[in-house]
């Protein structure tokens, strides 16, 4: 094999390991084996991932649509209203009871794109507010 073949090939090798490690893509299926810690839940690593696949990649809770008149984007809109996230009180926040099943609707609802909040999601997604729904 010449130079520009052993090139080539190192070229062809390369672009294929990089292509498959770089995927970094979070899916639904990916989202549920994220197991959230019970304390020091980080809103960057484990919240807005969990957001932005189950609220506002199925088109609820997005800043187009704004299902309820809340948007799940950001971690400013995420917790613009003391109501829906009250920081230090989940038990106080409508977003908890929404999940939990205790509002008027289930969240996401039954017919979604997405499978239910697992138990863990959604004592992350308590232990977060618990911890003062902090932007960490």
């Amino acid at each position: 094999m010449n130079l520009q073949a052993k090139i080539i090939l190192l070229f062809l090798i390369f672009i294929v390991v990089f292509t498959f490690s770089c995927d970094d893509t979070v899916t639904n299926q990916k989202i549920d084996n994220i197991v959230i810690p019970p304390s020091n839940v980080s809103y960057s690593q484990y919240i807005q991932p969990l957001f932005n696949i189950k609220c506002t990649n199925s088109g609820c809770h997005n800043d187009q649509s704004r299902a309820g008149g809340l948007s799940l984007t950001t971690w400013t809109n995420a917790t613009a209203n003391a109501s829906i996230v009250f920081p230090g009180q989940p038990d106080n926040s409508i977003l908890v009871w929404a999940i939990e099943g205790n509002g008027a609707k289930l969240m996401p609802p039954i017919d979604a794109p997405v499978t239910p909040l697992t138990q863990n999601q959604i004592d992350g997604i308590k232990t977060w507010i618990k911890e003062g729904a902090k932007n960490n």
